[in-house]
């Protein structure tokens, strides 16, 4: 269970009666292609496309991909 930190919106100035905004953190898994290998990449779904990360440095972040493109780089690497 993914647990949700709230913070106020920027948008909200002020008042009291303001909009919070939680980030969903991704859920990064191995890539199939990485095999049993140590150093690899890792990928996660987003729910507007998708975002891979170096195994080997997860905490230096990550690159996220638009649906459209991250569909095109499948598409372009499952066909060589």
């Amino acid at each position: 269970m993914t647990v949700l930190r709230f913070r106020k919106s920027s948008y909200s100035g002020t008042g009291e009666d303001c909009v919070e905004v939680a980030h969903i953190p991704p859920d990064f898994r191995k890539s199939s292609y990485s095999a049993q290998r140590q150093e690899c990449v890792e990928v996660a779904e987003l729910p507007c496309g998708a975002a891979i990360r170096d195994s080997k440095h997860p905490t230096a972040g990550h690159l996220p991909f638009p649906a459209p493109e991250w569909t095109g780089f499948l598409t372009a690497a499952l066909t060589r």
